[in-house]
């Protein structure tokens, strides 16, 4: 084990998240938050540069790293960001509870959405910018963004913190060299993010008679602001919420907006980079991309039909129902999890459908959870391929992806992904029944049923479960997107964090991480 390495590397990961706390920082000072406000993010910006700083010190012998010291290291950096990260909402008042502060902004780097405020009304402005900032932040990866500074090994040392951090099963570098390939993601991810900021800015955002009447809230001088936050959440498919109800104040055209970038951001960003080289022609031929679509194209339509039967007792128009309908598939199967109703309430063809494509998730090498499209193709045709030798024994088994014959340890590694998956999934439900909450009456105000109680039971904590692995965010029932997480006590909180975590680095760091035999020296 590499530890003077891994401490160096580490080390830059600090003095990198201290530099982006500075951002943070300058939004409590615009906006005039007081001395304790500043401290709240002075602070932990100090200690994470000097405590950075201090790890630069000690020289390494060898500049590389193994395979098992690239995945726990990239676990590792995880919790040390969350760790610091949640330092600010302790001082400044806005989380008073540390493990809640925790869950707060893991639930940001992982690009998960959940979260355990009850009134967002009453944080900071410096808070909420720093909460969908980390959506940002985590939705390519810190790591990678890391990669674009240190210097690339000739072993495939680079490779290994990709390959722990990158989403999907198949991870290549799309030139040669691995800090280019670094650079032309962040330059597409952050590309995209300022177009949609532009486009929010060019229309109406937010319908302010609404929030008016309903919030009491004059929101009319932050619209910069809340495109910005809005689009962080978008980029990253976090989905945090910059006021009350997620997107449900938001304008027709804000909506329509968002479900169309989201479902932008949920692409394998390798796509962009063939549009960019004049490779159009190329994007067609992506199987995973074809099917990615068709299954938003179907489950939009599937919950649409199931909306209309019901329009008027939901009190939507036709248009209602379409733009809800389109909101809340892309946002889910993107795991963003914004929201702009409460489809607790819907048919339950409709939410099966939703609780389906959360587990579905977006395209592999996007910022989106879930299991991966890609991993959902691979699983089926090598099922089909392992009947095929069953009935014939004689038959010479090819799984094909992409145009690509595949080995067969990449069948393999996807059906053992998603047998960990399933068991993980189990596994937090079984350990959220045993919180007290279980059984508790959850009164919930909606926007379309006014007043009602749901008890909280076991799909609200299966559904809980499924949203932090997936990094959906909102769940379904009592902890629906009109509720929080905030009733679960410590120790399930606890859970849902490191849930959230498996989820984003898809498993295998965190366990590595976890292993003693990966701190043994060899």
């Amino acid at each position: 084990m590499n530890y003077k390495l891994l401490g160096r590397i580490l080390g830059k990961i600090m003095i990198l998240e201290g530099i982006l706390m500075l951002a943070p920082f300058a939004v409590s000072i615009i906006y005039k938050e007081g001395l304790l406000n500043n401290f709240a993010f002075a602070i932990p910006i100090f200690l994470l540069v000097l405590l950075g700083s201090l790890l630069q010190i000690p020289k390494p012998k060898k500049a590389s790293l193994y395979q098992k010291e690239g995945f726990a290291l990239t676990a590792l950096v995880w919790i040390i960001m969350t760790l610091f990260g949640a330092v600010p909402f302790v001082i400044n008042g806005d989380i008073t509870n540390y493990i809640d502060a925790c869950f707060e902004i893991m639930s940001g780097f992982t690009t998960t959405g959940s979260s355990i405020i009850t009134d967002i009304t009453l944080i900071s402005h410096s808070s909420l910018f720093w909460r969908s900032f980390s959506h940002w932040i985590g939705g390519m990866g810190i790591l990678v963004f890391v990669l674009i500074f240190i210097p690339e090994s000739d072993d495939g040392s680079s490779m290994h913190l990709l390959r722990a951090e990158s989403p999907g099963p198949q991870v290549g570098k799309i030139v040669s060299k691995m800090k280019v390939t670094s650079r032309i993601l962040y330059l597409i991810y952050l590309g995209m993010t300022v177009l949609q900021v532009i486009i929010l800015m060019c229309g109406p955002l937010i319908d302010y008679a609404q929030t008016d009447a309903a919030i009491g809230i004059d929101y009319r001088g932050d619209k910069l602001f809340h495109a910005l936050l809005t689009s962080f959440g978008s980029a990253g498919t976090g989905g945090f919420g910059c006021i009350p109800n997620s997107l449900e104040y938001f304008t027709p055209f804000a909506q329509y907006v968002v479900s169309i970038f989201l479902i932008l951001f949920g692409c394998n960003f390798a796509l962009y980079y063939l549009i960019l080289i004049g490779k159009v022609k190329h994007i067609f031929r992506s199987e995973e991309l074809k099917i990615y679509l068709l299954i938003i194209i179907s489950s939009v339509s599937i919950v649409f039909m199931s909306l209309v039967t019901r329009l008027e007792a939901l009190g939507y128009s036709v248009e209602e129902g379409f733009r809800h309908s389109l909101l809340q598939v892309t946002s889910l199967m993107t795991t963003a999890g914004f929201t702009s109703t409460d489809y607790n309430l819907w048919p339950n063809l409709a939410v099966t459908t939703l609780v389906v494509v959360m587990i579905f998730g977006s395209m592999a090498g996007s910022t989106a959870g879930g299991v991966k499209i890609s991993r959902l193709v691979i699983a089926v045709k090598g099922t089909y391929v392992n009947i095929r030798k069953l009935i014939n024994p004689r038959y010479v088994p090819k799984t094909k992806f992409e145009g690509k014959s595949l080995e067969e340890k990449t069948t393999n590694d996807v059906f053992a992904f998603f047998t960990l998956y399933f068991l993980i999934l189990m596994s937090t439900t079984l350990l959220l029944s045993i919180d007290p909450i279980n059984g508790e009456i959850i009164k919930v105000t909606s926007d379309i049923g006014g007043n009602y109680e749901v008890k909280h039971g076991f799909f609200s904590n299966f559904s809980a479960s499924l949203a932090c692995l997936s990094n959906v965010g909102p769940a379904f029932e009592a902890v629906g997107p009109y509720c929080s997480f905030a009733g679960y006590n410590w120790f399930s909180t606890l859970i849902l964090t490191l849930t959230m975590l498996l989820g984003r680095l898809e498993i295998l760091p965190v366990l590595i991480l976890f292993t003693p035999r990966t701190w043994k020296r060899t």
